[in-house]
């Protein structure tokens, strides 16, 4: 990866305030801090993030490290990772993002994270284990294809072991989470 200064720091600092707003807007809805007029707001926000990466993509390809610097292809892998109602769309930045990772620009963490998210998406099972449900109950990971190999897969791409990485999460939304609060995750924090 590099570390010289991102080519177009105008679409980074965009890619991180659209990021940095969702990633807070999330947090409280996963704290049950919204209303309803808040819960559409933030659905609004995600639609108007997949419309601004959209053009990113389509103009520069993948916002990796050398367009934007590291912080900013987080950001653009967030508001990939978070476009669940545009399942195409997310298809789509996969193959992107696979292709910034085999030309050294971005992490291959973040392409995992978004493969298992959008098959998750599409109703089919995941391979590297990073797409979960919080409940009540605990956690549980999504539908999950050959469990018996996952954490080998998960070595492949430079993500802990399961185990570690569902000890960090639980650790992270164990205190005060509720039932309404059931969403999809990301094992992210935890890699």
């Amino acid at each position: 990866m590099t570390t010289t200064k991102p080519q177009r720091p105008d679409l980074a600092r965009e890619l991180i305030a659209r990021a940095a707003e969702s990633a807070e807007h999330r947090a409280k809805r996963v704290r049950n801090q919204l209303d309803a007029v808040q819960l559409g707001q933030g659905r609004h926000a995600d639609h108007a993030n997949t419309k601004v990466l959209r053009r990113i993509l389509a103009e520069h390809d993948w916002p990796g490290h050398r367009l934007v610097g590291p912080d900013a292809a987080r950001a653009a892998w967030s508001i990939a990772l978070h476009s669940d109602d545009e399942p195409d769309f997310q298809r789509a930045s996969t193959i992107l993002l696979e292709r910034a990772v085999q030309a050294g620009d971005a992490l291959i963490q973040h392409w995992a994270h978004l493969y298992d998210r959008a098959l998750i998406n599409i109703g089919r099972e995941q391979k590297y284990g990073t797409q979960l449900l919080l409940h009540a109950s605990g956690i549980e990971l999504c539908p999950l294809h050959a469990p018996e190999s996952l954490d080998e897969r998960r070595a492949s791409v430079g993500l802990p072991p399961v185990a570690v990485a569902l000890k960090a999460v639980h650790h992270r939304y164990a205190s005060g989470h509720r039932a309404e609060d059931a969403l999809t995750g990301v094992l992210a924090e935890a890699a």
